[in-house]
């Protein structure tokens, strides 16, 4: 078991290997294997902090024919992570537009319209 706050990224994955994918995903929204094609251009260009293939090769980030199930499983957590605080910050607000609907409905103030819905005169 991992202690508290710990990412199971951070167990295997070097922190900077893990923010050059959350980089690249924020960039490029898409899964293994679109991702690494974004991966390669963001290494060959140093978009990332100014890295390049070596450097990223020092932390663990590889672009080899050997090293692609490392990364593939790099990527899914990732993007695993992304997709999963995505959805919970899109079910807190959702539920804060609700709690504000209700406060508004209890104050006796009516209810919000969809603009098509109003009448045009």
């Amino acid at each position: 078991m991992l202690p508290a706050g710990t990412s199971p990224i951070a167990a295997t994955f070097a922190p900077e290997a893990e923010a050059f994918v959350r980089f690249c995903y924020q960039r490029r929204r898409v899964g293994w294997p679109e991702l690494y094609d974004e991966m390669c251009l963001v290494a060959t260009r140093g978009l990332f902090r100014g890295m390049g293939r070596e450097s990223l090769a020092e932390v663990g980030v590889g672009f080899s024919l050997f090293e692609t199930r490392h990364m593939a499983q790099l990527v899914h957590l990732v993007v695993g992570e992304e997709q999963a605080a995505r959805r919970a910050a899109r079910a807190v607000a959702v539920e804060a537009v609700r709690a504000a609907e209700e406060e508004g409905r209890a104050a006796g103030a009516p209810t919000a319209m969809c603009p098509a819905a109003v009448p045009v005169a």
